[in-house]
Order: C-alpha cells, then sequence, then structure tokens
C-alpha cells in the first residue's frame, strides 16, 4: 500500500514537491489558507509543511499541530537562517542563541510533535529562481554562498520517506561554496542581468555532510554555478 502524503502550502517548492512525489505517493496538497478540516488528510502517514513566515506564522503551526494525527510524521521546511549568528562553518551540533522566528518555530513543532523531520534549506534557487537576478536588491554582502537547488529538496524528501526515517535535523545545502559575486557574475553574462555591488564578506558556511552520509545521497546539484547550466 502507498504511503499517504499530505503537502501544506503549494506555492514554487510545495507544487513541484506534489508532482514529484505523486509518481510514488497517494500525495495531496493543500494550500495554506484552505478551511478544509477533512479528517482523511490530517492522518496521512507523512504531512509536509512547506508555507513562508509571513503572516501569522507560529499561530498557523500550532493550528495545523493540533488537526495532524499524532501517528502523522511531520516535515518542516525550515532555513538555515537559524545560523545567522555563526560566520564559521557550522552544522547541525551548532548551538543556537539567537532565537529568531524560524528556530522559534522548529523549538515550538519539537515541543509539539514526537515524529519531526526538520529540514533547515539554503537558499531555494532552479529554474526561474537565478541568483543575481533580484529586482529589489542591487547591492550584496560577498559571502560564500549556501544555496539548494529545488531538485535535491525534492529527491532529499522522497529519501527521507523511502527509508522510514521519522525524526532528525538536517542542513540541504549544495556541498560546493562559491562566492556570491562569482555567482552573480556568470549569471549575468548568461541572463542578461546588470551586476549588483558587493561589499564585506561572511565566512559562514552550512555543512550538509550529515544528510549525505545518513542517506547515502549524492546531489543532483553540488555546484551552485552549475546550477543553470
Amino acid at each position: 500500500m502507498k504511503k499517504s502524503i499530505g503537502i501544506i502550502g503549494c506555492g514554487w517548492l510545495g507544487k513541484k514537491l506534489k508532482e514529484q512525489l505523486s509518481n510514488s505517493f497517494d500525495t495531496e496538497c493543500y494550500k495554506r489558507k484552505t478551511t478544509d478540516t477533512k479528517i482523511s488528510f490530517w492522518q496521512r502517514d507523512i504531512i509536509i509543511i512547506a508555507i513562508n513566515t509571513k503572516n501569522n506564522y507560529l499561530q498557523t503551526l500550532k493550528k495545523f499541530s493540533k488537526l495532524i494525527s499524532n501517528k502523522t510524521t511531520i516535515i518542516l521546511m525550515s532555513s538555515t537562517s537559524v545560523y545567522r549568528e555563526f560566520d564559521e562553518e557550522v552544522n547541525e551540533d551548532a548551538i543556537i542563541t539567537e532565537i529568531a522566528l524560524q528556530r522559534e518555530a522548529e523549538i515550538l513543532m519539537q515541543d509539539l510533535n514526537k515524529n519531526l523531520i526538520i529540514l533547515r534549506l539554503g537558499g531555494l534557487m532552479g529554474e526561474d529562481r537565478i541568483s543575481g537576478r533580484w529586482k529589489s536588491a542591487s547591492s550584496f554582502c560577498d559571502s560564500y554562498v549556501n544555496y539548494i537547488h529545488r531538485d535535491d529538496v525534492i529527491a532529499i524528501t522522497k529519501e527521507l520517506i523511502a527509508q522510514d526515517i521519522v525524526s532528525g535535523i538536517y542542513n540541504l545545502v549544495a556541498p560546493l561554496h562559491p562566492l556570491r559575486s562569482d555567482v552573480h557574475k556568470k549569471n549575468s553574462l548568461v541572463f542578461g542581468f546588470e551586476l549588483g555591488t558587493f561589499e564585506g564578506k561572511s565566512h559562514r558556511i552550512v555543512n550538509s555532510q550529515k544528510i549525505i552520509d545518513e542517506l547515502n545521497y549524492t546531489f543532483l546539484h553540488p555546484d551552485p554555478l552549475k546550477f543553470w547550466d
């Protein structure tokens, strides 16, 4: 019998997740503002939460947690922004003292749910999400990038489900970390946008070795310089 998957949040990531997971699992996708509370959805084997942090994020997570069955495994799409206090290489064992919204959400879900997988996504890229082509920004910190291609997020999620993993915290970041200026320069030539300016530098590198080791996973897109090739 196929595992049943529910996806909350049908945006740029959630919509593609549903499309890909439906090939292997009984998958249903609900948008964040849904008012449907039918029992069959909330009792699915796995529920993936892939919503943005706007509009009462914590209250929304609490609402979902009350509806989801205690037997359901939750996969929370979180963010490497939880590591913002660090200026060095960092992994999942880091002790986080600056509790911003995303980390607060993780703690909330850990307190409410036993079967919880937290995926800390790097900068989510791929297809029409092109690093450097931003309408609202033209000045950047020239740090090492911590990006993840959407294809890898989906492939890793499928592998976690296939291997029956029900708990854990994992960084989802491509293993190579070129400078942001190098990624932008290449993309500006390929896609024809004006190159911004770069000031300062961060040395934060988010290590993803844990997911590689535990899943025996090989990244589909290990190098952000080649995400759009």
